[in-house]
């Protein structure tokens, strides 16, 4: 396999895409081909299913250490690590059982094995990890890479605007390679300082000077968002029927890799990008135009408080053919990423919006109507959602899903458990048990990670670590 950036043709292999994180030119690393990976009786178990995305797209790493990231993830889950249930007329795909309780603990369990094999090939002394959370990411990220040898993760997340829960699990990790460092600002802010960090050749320099290598744990990284097409090939497997999928949408990379998912061969017909009210991705969606604009807003729902969501980049790269015409694509990407840099917004030319309709549907929602719905669902089939999944379950009702006979599967991004104040005043009582027992241990567990810095010191916190 190789990888090209959305913005240029240059190929890297699996393990430099990886370690990289971004492209030099501050594109994104996409497979150049999308091999068939789907059959169900090859994805019938969560185990098989990754080894089959993996295999597919990273077919140049070791197949040892393939296995090892797989033992790596089934190691930090239950069993069964993603339960399918039935729950109101929807097919919910349970994502939160892992160490943080939210979808990325998948990805965040395979990706450092594949890091460190990225690392050891390349010679890097030191590898420095620069992440930015809206709340879930973060801890997950932290938990995955705790004590890794040769690397050491900074994740940069918003002091005021997560849930308490998930402060808690960014401000407590004791592994000595774990830096938590709130900033003074919003997601936007951060992922855009650490995108500017990786494209800025002097400060890499400056890295490289003292042996660090700086890369990334966000869905940027290619390497996080393969092994989430794992869990859609699963889900199809199950569900052994076409189907349609909703996902609560931030930053699009858990959409992205269903739509991955499909293109792999899974039955899937139409995808479902749920919003909160920064509502970016369900406007762009709907208008082929992406204009964050300057309203942002704290909502019960934070993980998806986002307005520049990077992963839109890899899927107008595939809507602008990229798949077909990987130099005609990227010319068109870079210019709409050049557009966006100097006026804040882009529309898509007509075929390629055209394209992106025909696979997305999308929708929004209020934080009112998101815990409308938590308590809906709790009084209809005794289902507690968090906040994040509702917003799913609520813009998929608003479409008439499931409709035509066509089940629809909701990706459950988060326990509940994360967001406890939320419950509480959505249901007016303490509906949630007794909490798992990772999460109680949060409240007696000493504050490790105490940095908070304004936006513009970002970059002088990322160099005290090098």
């Amino acid at each position: 396999m190789e990888f090209l950036s959305t913005r240029s043709c240059g190929a890297a292999d699996s393990l430099d895409a990886i370690l990289r994180g971004l492209a030099p030119d501050g594109g994104l690393y996409v497979p150049a081909r999308v091999p068939a990976a789907f059959a169900a009786a090859g994805c019938e178990t969560l185990e098989k299913a990754e080894r089959s995305a993996l295999g597919a797209v990273f077919d140049d790493v070791a197949e040892a250490v393939r296995e090892d990231a797989i033992r790596n993830l089934l190691a930090k889950f239950p069993s069964e690590p993603v339960p399918l249930v039935h729950a109101g007329g929807l097919d919910v795909l349970e994502l939160f059982h892992g160490p943080t309780g939210a979808f990325k603990d998948v990805a965040l369990s395979v990706l450092p094995v594949l890091m460190a094999a990225a690392a050891s090939r390349a010679g890097c002394r030191r590898v420095l990890i620069l992440t930015a959370t809206s709340g879930d990411t973060g801890s997950a990220a932290m938990a995955g890479f705790a004590d890794v040898p040769g690397v050491e993760i900074a994740v940069f997340f918003p002091n005021t605007g997560t849930s308490r829960i998930q402060r808690l699990q960014m401000t407590t990790p004791s592994a000595k390679n774990v830096h938590g460092i709130a900033i003074r600002g919003n997601f936007d802010d951060a992922q855009a300082a650490v995108k500017r960090i990786f494209a800025d050749s002097a400060i890499r320099a400056e890295a490289a000077a003292k042996g660090v290598w700086l890369s990334s744990a966000n869905s940027i990284n290619i390497g996080r968002l393969v092994p989430q097409i794992g869990y859609y090939l699963y889900a199809a497997a199950k569900l052994g029927v076409e189907f349609d999928v909703a996902v609560p949408s931030g930053n699009f990379g858990n959409i992205l890799a269903a739509k991955y998912a499909k293109l792999m061969g899974a039955p899937i017909r139409r995808l479902v990008c749920a919003s909160n009210v920064n509502d970016v991705l369900a406007r762009f969606i709907a208008t082929g135009i992406y204009d964050p604009g300057d309203k942002f807003t704290v909502t019960n729902s934070p993980s998806m408080d986002i307005r520049r969501s990077s992963n839109v980049e890899r899927e107008i790269w595939l809507a602008c053919g990229g798949l077909e015409d990987p130099a005609a694509a990227a010319a068109e990407t870079k210019r709409l990423m050049d557009e966006f840099a100097a006026t804040g917004r882009y529309a898509l030319s007509l075929s390629a919006k055209a394209r992106l309709q025909e696979e997305f549907l999308c929708g929004s929602v209020t934080p009112e109507e998101t815990e409308a719905e938590m308590r809906r669902m709790r009084a209809e089939c005794g289902y507690v959602l968090d906040p994040h999944t509702a917003v799913a379950t609520a813009v998929a009702r608003k479409l008439g899903l499931p409709k035509d006979g066509v089940p629809c599967l909701v990706a459950a991004t988060a326990t509940p458990y994360k967001f406890p104040e939320t419950c509480q005043r959505a249901f007016g009582e303490n509906v949630l048990a007794s909490p798992p027992p990772s999460f109680a241990a949060l409240e007696t567990a000493p504050v490790t990670q105490t940095k908070v810095v304004d936006v513009d010191g970002i970059d002088a916190a990322v160099r005290e670590l090098f």
